[in-house]
């Protein structure tokens, strides 16, 4: 642990945020495998609406600063990807 107040504070806020981003994280890998599972359930539908829910948790990943806005485009292509082989 830290000896003075201020390495301390930032202990501190330090493991707020890594409680709080990994919360976020956990929600969006779910939100994500919501997706991949109604991919396997074959209702078109429901896939389109789980991708709209799944993309939106990626978009306000990056905005919270969870995701690198690049490594989000890419997780979002992905998955539209994976929506439009099964709809050909």
């Amino acid at each position: 642990m830290a000896k003075s107040k201020t390495p301390a504070k930032r202990a501190r806020n330090a493991e707020k945020a890594r409680v709080r981003n990994k919360s976020y994280k956990s929600a969006l890998k779910s939100g994500i495998k919501r997706f991949e599972l109604s991919l396997a359930g074959d209702d078109l539908d429901a896939s389109r609406e789980k991708l709209l829910q799944a993309t939106s948790l990626i978009d306000k990943s990056v905005s919270k600063g969870i995701l690198h806005k690049n490594n989000a485009a890419r997780k979002k292509s992905r998955l539209a990807k994976k929506l439009n082989e099964l709809t050909k």
